[in-house]
């Protein structure tokens, strides 16, 4: 759905906005949103399971870094203009920083990802922990996350690209947050999705 239809359903329900201005509250306060909904959300598996999928920023492809655990769980997401081991470094560093420190991360076979773990795993041997975190390349084992994907992609799809870097970020992560409030991630006693999206824009 874009923007421009969101202006016309308002409109027929008597709020006029306009596509842009729409387009303005995404980039400024989806971000926001999506911070908060990070330190809101509910304890998350040590077993992850991490992917990128593929998305069209002014007509080049970028990559959105995605972790889930187990149970689906989202953990954390990153857009990246690079598929390497520095990006795949402070996607890492970043989720362990919003979720602990993993037991386990199933990868596909990419070499950037694996050279990613391996600098977490270098990290915790050099604090002189005695423990490193397993790392499985095993691509039957990422099913969980790439089913994940379809949903993102699914809205992502008839939008045909964004038009900047920016624009992409701030969309992905109202989509992704608003996947964390279907899934139940930021859920207290009974809250509806509408409940839980105020708590967080409150």
């Amino acid at each position: 759905m874009s923007y421009r239809d969101l202006e016309e359903i308002l409109a027929e329900r008597g709020v006029h906005i306009d596509h842009a201005t729409l387009n303005r509250w995404v980039g400024k306060y989806a971000p926001l949103i999506a911070a908060e909904a990070q330190k809101r959300k509910s304890a998350t598996g040590r077993s992850w399971r991490m992917d990128e999928t593929y998305v069209k920023v002014k007509g080049r492809w970028t990559y959105l870094y995605r972790a889930v655990d187990k149970e689906g769980n989202t953990l954390d997401f990153m857009l990246s203009e690079r598929r390497d081991e520095a990006a795949a470094t402070v996607f890492f560093t970043r989720t362990i920083r919003s979720n602990g420190w993993p037991d386990k991360v199933v990868i596909d076979k990419s070499g950037a990802n694996l050279a990613g773990l391996e600098n977490m795993n270098i990290l915790l041997i050099l604090r002189g922990w005695f423990w490193l975190i397993e790392v499985l390349q095993v691509k039957y084992l990422n099913n969980i996350v790439e089913q994940d994907h379809r949903f993102i992609k699914k809205l992502t799809r008839p939008m045909q690209g964004f038009k900047s870097f920016s624009a992409a970020q701030a969309t992905l992560a109202g989509i992704e947050t608003a996947h964390m409030i279907r899934k139940g991630q930021l859920a207290g006693n009974g809250d509806t999705a509408y409940q839980q999206f105020a708590a967080l824009a409150g």
